[in-house]
């Protein structure tokens, strides 16, 4: 509740208003039945018309008065929750916007999408309701109990004889229903990584004709969620029988024994009528009091879910030495001292003491058979993860004690999964370096073999790209990204299997722009094409983790079993 009381503070003159507005409007609400009985007993009962007429007017009066403030209290209730949800949203986004790449492996993509929206929006549903009906239902509890408790105590014990009952009832009830709260947002974290998964991977399963495979895969996890949402709306519906029963039997009660009352004088028949409405309204309160505690039962669920995130520590963070900000990458050298790594919850390394220099303006071709780790091991270097035994330098200073911004302003990296955003292709260009010339653009552009097929489109520059740039070819989409990553003007550059979708006459080209654009940039190409380990200065041959050999190609082509494997598999295809 701390995290939630720090964003609530901005609200807290609409948090402190909301409960006198909602003490005014339970005080006009409850003295209506008072007037009630006045109007029975001395206007009706003593033929007295002044009194009907004057008492009424009252009545209209209060209530319109009660009305009033009533809708300033909802518009007020409104805007804060609005509000509290919209800030909490933010700072979810924000904090996951600082997760590492294990963080969010953890929590899943789909999970965290349904913590920002449907938990969010249960959190932000608990704020309205506090402020509305959280404050009166027990003003209108405390309010009424007075009032029938006024009017006749003998009847009271009746009605406060009932409200442990139902209590215990909620109480029993509530409890078997949350633990089904939490699995139901469970399901639907699953409902979602199934909707996503299927919505990536679209192409797949055309192209598979398995429709309908996905389709039963779907409707299988919707009828899970449906019934768990059955179960725990059982549960919780079981509540409102209950609350009847018991209560009907009381009024049962309350009527038979004021009946006798009223025949013996001790109790006037307005007076009866007003009692039975305040139990009509001790009912509505205690009916919205249990409809407050479930929802705020589920809710609970989903604040655990929220909290867990925000109280998650990034496992990637900047050091002390980091914090300072004191180191600069000036060359691009990079060093590998007996690097080890293991992904969160693995049981074994994927990396095993790896050692290599690499010097400024280096090529270096990263080849293995799939499973070495090559992918692993170039995500080390901006530390989208951390070694988790050894050391990796940058110019001599480990990759630690530099900032992260300092890293990644520094470090350009195409992912071996191209991505790229709703919004014109400038603007996807310009996603690592807002105030890029044009000139700079076209520039990496051209080093890139992009700019020609971007002025074939009808815009341009200015072309609209879908989520994803699905209206890109694969090849396009390869050569916008690396695009992207020349415009920062990396001190090292890491190309994950990046031309994998290009020609090899046009990866060829983008090579030999790079070694005129970026002369004295330090570049990892990973890579399972012989043309461009045959181009880079140095090959390190990663086999299960472990590198097997590093070299020239000349020399590994005489030495390297591993590589020469490689080589003369890939001259056997070749026509």
């Amino acid at each position: 509740m701390k995290k939630y009381w720090e964003i609530l503070r901005e609200y807290k003159i609409s948090l402190l208003i909301s409960p006198f507005l909602v003490l005014i409007t339970v005080l006009c609400e409850t003295i209506q039945p008072t007037f009630m009985a006045q109007i029975i007993d001395d206007g009706v009962m003593q033929r007295d018309l002044s009194v009907v007429t004057q008492t009424g007017l009252y009545m209209v009066l209060i209530s319109i008065a009660g009305l009033c403030i009533s809708v300033i209290n909802i518009y007020i209730s409104s805007k804060t929750s609005i509000g509290f949800g919209t800030d909490l949203r933010s700072e979810l986004f924000d904090k996951i916007q600082q997760l590492s790449f294990n963080d969010i492996d953890h929590f899943s993509s789909a999970s965290l999408v349904t913590r920002l929206t449907n938990d969010i929006s249960r959190i932000q549903q608990i704020v309205l309701m506090s402020m509305r009906l959280l404050l009166r239902a027990p003003m209108m509890l405390i309010m009424a109990v007075f009032f029938v408790v006024r009017i006749n105590l003998e009847l009271a014990m009746v009605l406060l004889a009932a409200i442990p009952v139902l209590s215990l009832s909620i109480f029993v009830i509530l409890r078997k229903g949350f633990p089904l709260f939490m699995k139901v947002q469970q399901q639907l974290d699953r409902l979602n990584g199934v909707v996503r998964e299927n919505l990536i991977n679209i192409r797949v399963v055309k192209s598979f004709v398995r429709e309908d495979f996905e389709t039963k895969k779907f409707v299988k996890s919707s009828e899970e969620l449906r019934d768990l949402v059955v179960r725990a709306s059982n549960i919780v519906v079981a509540m409102f029988p209950v609350m009847q029963l018991v209560m009907n039997v009381s009024i049962v009660a309350i009527l038979w024994i004021g009946g006798y009352k009223v025949i013996g004088g001790e109790l006037k028949v307005g007076e009866l009528i007003s009692f039975v409405n305040y139990v009509m309204q001790v009912l509505m309160s205690l009916m919205m009091l249990s409809m407050i505690i479930m929802t705020f039962a589920r809710a609970s669920a989903s604040s655990e879910r929220i909290v867990e995130v925000l109280d998650t520590k990034p496992s990637l963070a900047n050091t002390p030495e980091g914090l300072s900000d004191k180191n600069r990458i000036q060359k691009g050298e990079v060093s590998f001292r007996n690097v080890s790594f293991r992904y969160a919850g693995g049981e074994e390394d994927v990396l095993r003491n790896v050692s290599f220099d690499v010097r400024q303006g280096e090529t270096i071709a990263v080849v293995g058979a799939t499973g070495s780790a090559k992918s692993s091991m170039v995500q080390l270097i901006p530390r989208l993860y951390d070694v988790t035994g050894g050391e990796l330098l940058i110019d001599g200073v480990n990759v630690k004690d530099y900032h992260l911004d300092e890293l990644h302003a520094h470090i350009g990296m195409v992912l071996q999964k191209n991505e790229l955003f709703t919004g014109t292709i400038l603007d996807n260009l310009k996603w690592g370096k807002q105030n890029a010339t044009m000139e700079e653009v076209e520039e990496a552009t051209r080093a890139a073999e992009a700019h020609d097929f971007i002025l074939s489109f009808q815009d341009g520059y200015d072309t609209q790209l879908g989520r994803g740039g699905v209206n890109v070819s694969g090849g396009q989409k390869q050569r916008l990204c690396i695009a992207r990553a020349l415009l920062l003007k990396p001190k090292i550059l890491i190309l994950d299997d990046s031309t994998s979708a290009v020609d090899s006459e046009t990866e060829l080209k983008i090579r030999r722009n790079l070694n005129a654009l970026l002369s004295d940039t330090t570049v990892f190409i990973i890579t399972q094409r012989v043309n461009t380990m045959q181009s880079a200065d140095r090959v390190i041959v990663l086999e299960d983790g472990e590198v097997n050999a590093i070299g020239t190609p000349a020399n590994l082509l005489e030495t390297s079993d591993v590589y020469q494997e490689i080589y003369h598999s890939q001259q056997m295809t070749l026509p």
